[in-house]
């Protein structure tokens, strides 16, 4: 389900939850109104909301600290790629294929992840790209070298295609919803039972429904960013390519 659509639906529940409660308190006795029955009300209330705004903080706050993670390994990617690059520029000329296949694989790496069109739609998982990485790292380790120097390049590439291979797998094989659908469940029907108390005690004029309406808005958009940043590769708030397409541009110069 799209972060617009989860948005959406927590808004609809939310909203409809404080609607709910207005009708409640013209169809509720009197007595079922009166202050110790709001009292013990509130106080249930409080409890609820305690938790939810606890639960909601920590997942916005995972929520974003993965995003970053990812955002900040692909800085790093990026980083290894250029390096790997120069390091057989220096080895010699006999390096040319395998840089070539480098410049290849990131491009289509690019093509399939952040597609240029608009109506191309995003992957993540590549198998046919594992062979091409794979024979990458078996182009450096036939390499002969004649020298300590060479030597010590082989091996510093080596390293770097390592790097990149862990990297690879870490952000694309494991890639997923980290938040169950139960638990957002949950949260939601947390947050709307809280509206529909809201509504059972609080006067029907228009002041209290635009608050209500704000309010859930506010608790919409929450949920909104914590599923968006859970799928950091698509949607409004995707991961830049930015630090990749840099290091396109700079391949084999």
């Amino acid at each position: 389900m799209s972060s617009v659509a989860v948005g959406l639906a927590t808004f609809m529940c939310v909203f409809s939850g404080a609607l709910l409660g207005m009708l409640l308190r013209r169809a509720l006795p009197a007595h079922h109104l009166s202050d110790a029955s709001k009292d013990v009300v509130k106080l249930s209330i409080g409890l609820i909301a305690t938790t939810a705004a606890l639960v909601l903080g920590l997942l916005i706050a995972s929520a974003k600290s993965a995003f970053d993670t990812q955002s900040t390994e692909i800085k790093q990617a990026a980083a290894n790629v250029l390096l790997l690059d120069r390091t057989l520029a220096h080895y010699g000329p006999e390096t040319k294929e395998t840089r070539d296949v480098i410049r290849r694989a990131l491009a289509y790496r690019l093509a399939l992840t952040w597609p240029e069109t608009g109506t191309a739609s995003t992957r993540l998982d590549a198998p046919e790209m594992t062979p091409t990485v794979e024979g990458v790292e078996a182009g450096i380790l036939d390499l002969s070298p004649g020298n300590g120097s060479q030597r010590w390049l082989q091996s510093r590439a080596l390293q770097l295609i390592g790097d990149l291979e862990q990297t690879r797998w870490l952000l694309f094989g494991g890639i997923g919803n980290t938040i169950p659908i139960p638990f957002l469940v949950v949260l939601i029907f947390w947050i709307s039972f809280i509206f529909l108390s809201f509504g059972l005690f609080a006067p029907p004029n228009g002041t209290v429904l635009v608050a209500l309406l704000v309010a859930a808005l506010s608790i919409s958009a929450a949920i909104f960013l914590i599923v968006e940043l859970d799928n950091p590769f698509a949607g409004l708030m995707k991961i830049s390519s930015a630090p990749l397409r840099y290091t396109l541009a700079h391949l084999g110069q």
